[in-house]
């Protein structure tokens, strides 16, 4: 019976301690209020960004113009990039470098000059 006595006090020490002390944000009582931090937390900072994709894309394999709700996606060094096929998706994923090299040399002599990009 003792053991049941000081089970139940101790379970009842860590509620309190959670509901109403240094637990009392991680169980959701902080109404909203930064106290230990002081600041906004990362999850509250970035709860309103949300990355949409285009609606449309430039395969770029095959130049072809892809939508993007049935092109086949692949990520290559932190960028999207859509494909029209499979197999231009595989083609990319053997050699990215050779395909990304091949469409900034077609953006390069588009750019005046004088201006910065």
């Amino acid at each position: 019976m003792n053991e049941l006595v000081y089970f139940l006090l101790w379970a009842g020490i860590i509620f309190l301690m959670m509901r109403f002390g240094c637990g009392a944000h991680m169980m959701g009582h902080g109404r909203g209020k930064a106290k230990h931090g002081e600041g906004v937390s990362e999850e509250q900072s970035t709860e309103s960004l949300r990355w949409t994709p285009p609606a449309d894309d430039v395969d770029p394999v095959c130049g072809k113009t892809v939508s993007t709700e049935t092109a086949k996606p692949s990520v290559h060094d932190g960028h999207v990039y859509y494909f029209c096929s499979r197999d231009c998706r595989e083609r990319f994923e053997a050699a990215p470098t050779q395909y990304l090299a091949a469409d900034d040399a077609k953006r390069l002599p588009t750019l005046p000059e004088n201006e910065h990009a």
